[in-house]
């Protein structure tokens, strides 16, 4: 059987593969015509959030049984289309869970105490110790919107802070939030009462702009925003105006509506706002547990099929 690997994945992965005797193909992030020509003659795909698995790229896939992600999102897959041919998806969503909860954190951490607009300052040659006031987090509350792994490690973590904790989420695991000293509230009471504000959540038709300007107008002034998970959950042009107008304190963005962000963005010219490029699962254990795990689910449904 032929395995064709679309992205960079860890080397215990590739050898996990060729260990089970599969035929590794190695193509990095081919494009939808290139992919279409590969996916031909294999018995399973696999990506990590790029390239784009195509309807056409699975229409064309005559022998194509699986296809992997390699992390969590599934929003480069065409979903339906591979339904429709009986071709399974997996994932490996507990890969990279802790790896974003401390990113998260980071820019919590970075976003209160004004880390990197120091940082920036120090290299200009400016000491602008007046400027670089911040904000302690003990007794604070952190609202989370998203209370599944990455959710949960977050709280876990707030919790050693000493902060209150507001969760809210369409499944509610009481439970967990016991655990964590957390309460399911609803949205807006959240964004009220929250001196920062994370979000957890997949993007779906749902949550498309589920922070717009109304929502934003809610949060406190001296509230933070961080968004690690999806960048259209916030609608950007609401949030440069939040920014620029002092609606809020601050934001921590790790995913963006356009990726890459344009060097000339707004976001670029906000010293209140921290970003990232896309890094919450940039870790070598995620990446480690992130290819092996999908691997694994990979080789067991190809056993299964050939039996």
């Amino acid at each position: 059987m032929k395995i064709l690997v679309a992205a960079p994945l860890h080397p215990k992965a590739i050898e996990l593969l060729k260990s089970e005797g599969f035929e590794v193909i190695y193509e990095e992030y081919p494009d939808e015509e290139k992919l279409i020509e590969l996916a031909k003659d294999v018995d399973a795909i696999i990506v990590r959030s790029k390239p784009k698995v195509t309807r056409k790229v699975i229409e064309a896939a005559e022998k194509l049984k699986v296809i992997g992600r390699a992390g969590v999102g599934l929003d480069n897959i065409d979903l339906e289309a591979a339904k429709e041919k009986g071709i399974e998806v997996v994932n490996s969503p507990a890969a990279s869970s802790r790896s974003v909860a401390e990113l998260t954190w980071a820019l919590i951490l970075a976003v209160a105490r004004k880390v990197a607009f120091a940082d920036r300052k120090m290299r200009e040659g400016v000491w602008a110790k007046k400027q670089c006031m911040g904000i302690e987090l003990e007794g604070k509350t952190i609202g989370i919107i998203g209370f599944g792994r990455i959710g949960y490690n977050v709280a876990k973590i707030a919790k050693g802070f000493g902060m209150r904790i507001l969760l809210y989420d369409v499944i509610k695991n009481y439970e967990r939030a016991e655990e964590v000293g957390g309460r399911f509230v609803e949205l807006e009471e959240l964004l009220r009462e929250s001196d920062v504000v994370t979000i957890h959540v997949p993007l779906l038709d749902s949550t498309y702009h589920l922070i717009d300007e109304e929502k934003l107008k809610l949060m406190k002034k001296n509230a933070i925003l961080i968004n690690p998970a999806r960048g259209p959950i916030v609608d950007t042009e609401a949030l440069v105006k939040a920014l620029k107008e002092g609606w809020i304190y601050g934001a921590g963005l790790d995913v963006f509506e356009e990726e890459p962000l344009p060097k000339d963005h707004p976001l670029t010219k906000l010293d209140n706002v921290v970003l990232t490029p896309h890094i919450g699962a940039s870790t070598w254990e995620a990446q480690e547990r992130a290819g092996v795990q999908v691997v694994e689910k990979v080789i067991e449904i190809l056993k299964q099929k050939k039996e």
